[in-house]
C-alpha cells in the first residue's frame, strides 16, 4: 500500500522538478518588490529555479531580482518559503536556460577540475564620479571613481588605504585589493546590483 502511495507521488513531484538541481555556494545580492536589497547565499539551483539563505525574506508570489557570483542576473518569483531562506523561480527563455545549465555544469566542474575563478564584469563610469570613502579608522575622504563594475571599482585618491583594509565607498562595503598608479582597486564584499549600484556608491 506504501509503495503504491510512494508511485502516485512521483509524477506530480517530477513535473514541478523539470530541471535538476545542482548543490552550488554562491554568494549574491537580492531585491525585493520594495527595492531592499539583502546578501544571500545559493544553496542548490538548476535553470528553472534555485533555494537561497537569506535576512530578508518576502511572500510567497513575490518578483526578485538577483544578482550572482558567476552566474549574473536572474528574476523570478518566490514559490515557498524555506528556513532561513526561500525558492524562487527563475523566468528565463530556452536561450537562457541553456547557457544556465552549461554554467551550472562548470560550476559544479570546476573544484574538481581546478578550474581558475571567472569574476570579470563589464566596468562602468558612473554619470557622478565623486564619492566618498570610508576608512578602516573612521576617517572620511573624497575620492574619484575611474570606473566601477558590480565586482568592484578602482579609485584616484591621494591617499591610499592599507591593502586588505575593510573600506566603505558610499554605502558599499568594499576591500582595497591592490594599488594603481593614481590611486587603488577596491573589490566589494557583496556583489552590487545593477539597478542601484551608482546610486549607493555615491551615496553621502
Amino acid at each position: 500500500m506504501a509503495l503504491a502511495n510512494k508511485k502516485s507521488i512521483l509524477p506530480a513531484t517530477e513535473e514541478r522538478r523539470r530541471f535538476q538541481r545542482v548543490k552550488v555556494h554562491l554568494l549574491g545580492r537580492y531585491m525585493l518588490p520594495d527595492r531592499r536589497e539583502f546578501p544571500c547565499q545559493i544553496i542548490n539551483m538548476s535553470p528553472g529555479g534555485l533555494a537561497l539563505l537569506a535576512p530578508g525574506i518576502g511572500n510567497v508570489g513575490d518578483r526578485v531580482i538577483a544578482y550572482l557570483d558567476h552566474i549574473g542576473r536572474v528574476e523570478g518569483k518566490i514559490t515557498r518559503i524555506i528556513d532561513n531562506g526561500f525558492a524562487m523561480t527563475i523566468a528565463a527563455t530556452a536561450r537562457k536556460r541553456d547557457k544556465l545549465a552549461a554554467q551550472l555544469t562548470w560550476l559544479a566542474n570546476r573544484d574538481i577540475l581546478n578550474l581558475p575563478e571567472d569574476r570579470r564584469h563589464d566596468r562602468i563610469i558612473p554619470r557622478n564620479p565623486i564619492a566618498v570613502l570610508t576608512l578602516e579608522d573612521g576617517s572620511k575622504m573624497t575620492c574619484r571613481i575611474i570606473d566601477m563594475s558590480l565586482s568592484g571599482a578602482a579609485i584616484a585618491a591621494e591617499t591610499r588605504p592599507p591593502l586588505r583594509s575593510l573600506v566603505m565607498l558610499g554605502r558599499v562595503q568594499a576591500r582595497a585589493v591592490r594599488n594603481l598608479e593614481d590611486g587603488f582597486a577596491i573589490e566589494f564584499v557583496h556583489q552590487q546590483m545593477a539597478e542601484t549600484l551608482e546610486e549607493n556608491v555615491t551615496a553621502r
